[in-house]
């Protein structure tokens, strides 16, 4: 293609932007004649950037704007590049050819504080003479309507759809040409008729109008676009990964469950849109409801996403007929689904046709960084029941859920890190997340539940430590995998100003407000934590966010900073333990699973009472039939106690559960992503990840691979695998920052083999599993340290060894 959008593919947008490098750095992009473009005036123009984070009220629903300029290079070019932005969303095309390779583009942002641009090589595309400039524009999460009969999460606007955007041409003799934005380009209503990110899209084809991207087209008719106000924010390039439509689902089962209506069932829930292929006569319609349940007459229902039958979701696409088959998809609006119900009308008696119906999976084009697989059939569907619901959730923030709310929930950003990094190459994300959540931080230092804050909420769902920690522990997770310290220096003033607001928060050390542990599995419906008092979890959130920081400062050189926050961490630690710790029975607060699981993993637990209050932890899951009863925070702390604990056999019978609650319990009942309550509800969201930490477990607990570049250099790597129960094998690698880590077992009658590779460049630690308890041999010869072993401990009861790069083969034999 003649196009790549900045940053990902990343190196192949790097080599085709190479040779373009001086001459795009010649000045900086947008910064000079570009003006922002409307279709309409701007009532806000010159005034100062309105209250944030949205106005109350948004624009009206109308047509979509098209936009084009045409020109014509003075001489033969030799490199052109494009810069361009459209808000909320935008579509760009040169001599009739889209050069938007991504989706839903730029990247959602508050465009009050910072506002992405795409970049693109159009060389190949100029021609001599006459060249045309074409935009359309969508609303996105910039402009959100709410007409009475369309489903939204909230109502707000930054502004009217606008358009920034320069082309840049420079010459054989040297010599550039610049066309940007201006009042000189011409603006037009298009064919998109409506579109809510929300509420879904209509399109009508009878008002395309052939050729409105193109050189030689009559724009007689277009009104001169209106120069407008900038939203305010700072422009920066777009650096994260495109959203891309790779995968296509064609329907494996077609209903009929009334007249007129076709229901369509693609088999597996996903994030994107439905495809059609339709023939008609001019103006029928075709109706698509996308859900991910069907109801009791078979009907596609909108409920586990909030929508109701008078406000639903939906697409509509009008034919312009003629006889032939035409093709569309929505361009600016995606949801969450499986199923797609079909209704047709028409202005004859013959409705109109639909040849082809497919469904898009929409996401992130992020790096497959991971792969795991094991003899257990059960492990590995929930390893994939979890791998779609995170791919379902990244289009350009870590979306909670891809229909009802589509908000960057910022826990999960933490406490699903390393599930998410260990599949995904995630540090460019992770960056712009960071980014989100600095330009989200209120004036006190709050750092609101969601960010970009598109929307301001009340109560725990503003204000929780659980999910504003975030703005410390998110850009900590990315370190110990990524080691970009740019990141934490980027965002320490930010993480300081967040530690300060828990500090005033706090009395007597004790935060004891927010959502705590959110959808734990109490005797009322999910919600905010039923089983942990308030306090415990937010104030252990707060001591661990207090011991990162240290951390962070001492990297940073900051000593008198990290021995602040130590000595306030130390002082947390004893209110809480003098206010939630039982000594005599070794539990903690309830002695729910999430109460002794945070302190174990945080450190809490004071000296020599951890492997009791481990035993606890692990008795009261015994006590619930090997059942999980923590929620969206406790969870993660479950698996991470349970895994560095020694315990993966504990682990392993809890996902072993096929009945209600379980991983398995939601895969019988059908579903094909995770869903939003561990009863898999479906009055509840049928698509979240927010559940997910068993997926760290299967790379850190089973395969033992264990990366934090935050340790010394011969630590970075730890391999301690777990051969829990009846399992036969596991394999799984990893495309660490270090390089590629696999790590494999496979056990018979009388022996069990694992096979490790360790990247160049790198050392690792290998911790034999406990199955390991008699002689060990490296390729087939006694274990002892030599050239690559550099050092072995096989004498006590965690034996290991440490080595170089390579590949190893070890075994032990009874």
């Amino acid at each position: 293609m003649p196009a790549n959008r900045s940053g990902l593919p990343m190196l192949a947008a790097a080599v085709a932007l190479a040779a373009l490098a001086s001459f795009a750095q010649a000045a900086p992009p947008l910064q000079g004649a570009a003006r922002w473009i409307a279709a309409h005036p701007d009532p806000a123009m010159p005034a100062a950037v309105p209250p944030a984070p949205a106005t109350p009220d948004a624009a009206s629903p109308e047509a979509l704007p098209l936009f084009r300029r045409t020109f014509t290079p003075r001489a033969k070019v030799a490199a052109a590049t494009l810069f361009v932005s459209g808000l909320g969303q935008f579509e760009a095309h040169l001599n009739g050819h889209n050069v938007t390779q991504s989706l839903l583009t730029p990247g959602w942002s508050d465009y009050r504080k910072r506002i992405y641009y795409d970049t693109y090589d159009v060389t190949s595309l100029l021609v001599p003479g006459e060249n045309a400039i074409g935009v359309m524009l969508g609303n996105g999460m910039y402009n959100v309507e709410s007409p009475a009969n369309r489903y939204t999460k909230f109502r707000g606007s930054f502004g009217e759809p606008k358009l920034i955007l320069e082309l840049r041409l420079r010459f054989a003799d040297g010599s550039q040409q610049t066309i940007v934005s201006d009042g000189a380009w011409k603006t037009a209503p298009g064919p998109i008729t409506f579109t809510s990110i929300y509420g879904g899209e209509d399109y009508d084809a009878r008002l395309e109008q052939p050729g409105w991207d193109a050189a030689r087209f009559d724009d007689k008719s277009w009104a001169p676009a209106t120069v407008a106000g900038s939203p305010g924010g700072t422009l920066e390039p777009e650096t994260i990964p495109p959203v891309v439509a790779n995968e296509t689902y064609k329907p494996v089962a077609t209903t009929h469950p009334r007249p007129g209506t076709t229901v369509y069932d693609l088999g597996d829930n996903m994030a994107g849109w439905p495809e059609i292929e339709v023939s008609g006569a001019p103006g029928a319609s075709v109706k698509l409801i996308s859900g991910e349940l069907l109801d009791a007459n078979g009907l596609v229902t909108q409920h586990s996403a909030a929508a109701s039958p008078k406000s639903p979701n939906y697409f509509t696409y009008t034919l312009k007929g003629g006889g032939q088959a035409e093709s569309w998809h929505p361009r600016f609006s995606y949801y969450g689904f499986r199923y797609v119900q079909v209704e047709t009308s028409s202005p004859e008696s013959t409705p109109p046709v639909v040849a082809a119906l497919a469904g898009r999976f929409l996401h992130d084009a992020v790096a497959v960084d991971g792969r795991f697989t094991s003899s257990d059939d059960l492990l590995n569907r929930i390893h994939t029941l979890i791998d779609r619901a995170m791919l379902s959730n990244m289009v350009s923030v870590l979306t909670d859920c891809p229909h009802r709310e589509k908000l960057g929930w910022l826990e999960q950003t933490h406490l699903a890190a390393a599930s998410l990094m260990y599949n995904y190459g995630l540090s460019a994300l992770y960056v712009k997340i960071a980014a989100d959540m600095r330009d989200a931080q209120h004036a006190n230092g709050l750092v609101p539940d969601i960010a970009p804050e598109y929307t301001i909420f009340a109560g725990g769902f503003l204000d929780s430590p659980e999910w504003g920690a975030a703005v410390i522990l998110s850009p900590w997770s990315a370190y110990q995998f990524y080691g970009d310290l740019h990141l934490l220096g980027d965002q320490y003033s930010s993480m300081q100003r967040y530690a300060a607001y828990l500090h005033g928060k706090a009395a007597d050390h004790i935060l004891a407000y927010g959502l705590s542990d959110w959808y734990d599995i109490g005797p009322k419906p999910p919600g905010v934590s039923q089983l942990t008092t308030a306090g415990l979890v937010p104030t252990a959130v707060y001591y661990q966010s207090l011991t990162t920081l240290a951390r962070i400062a001492t990297l940073l050189g900051h000593p008198a900073d990290s021995a602040a926050y130590t000595g306030e961490a130390a002082e947390v630690k004893a209110a809480f333990n003098a206010r939630f710790f039982h000594a005599d029975t070794n539990q903690y607060d309830t002695g729910s699973q999430t109460a002794d699981a945070m302190p174990l993993v945080v450190g809490l637990v004071p000296p020599g009472h951890e492997a009791a209050v481990l035993a606890s932890l692990v008795a009261d899951i015994h006590s619930h039939g090997d059942h999980v009863t923590a929620g969206d925070v406790g969870f993660h702390y479950v698996v991470r106690a349970l895994t560095d604990g020694g315990r993966s056999d504990v682990l392993y019978a809890m996902l072993a559960r096929t009945d209600k609650p379980s991983y398995g319990d939601q895969l019988a009942r059908g579903a094909t992503t995770l869903t939003e309550a561990w009863d898999t509800n479906p009055a509840s969201s049928q698509n979240h990840f927010m559940l997910g930490h068993a997926e760290e477990w299967f790379y850190r607990g089973l395969a033992g691979i264990d990366v934090d570049l935050s340790r010394p250099a011969d630590e970075q790597i730890r391999i301690a695998p777990a051969v829990p129960g009846d399992l036969q094998s596991v394999s799984a690698s990893f495309q660490s920052h270090l390089g590629k880590i696999a790590s494999a077992w496979t056990r018979t009658a009388d022996s069990v083999r694992l096979d490790i590779t360790v990247p160049p460049g790198a050392t690792a630690k290998i911790v034999f599993p406990a199955n390991f308890p008699h002689a060990i041999t490296l390729n087939g010869a006694p274990l002892v340290a030599g050239k690559s072993v550099l050092r072995a401990n096989l004498g006590n009861s965690t034996p290991h060894c440490f080595v170089a790069a390579g590949t190893y083969h070890f075994e032990s034999h009874p």
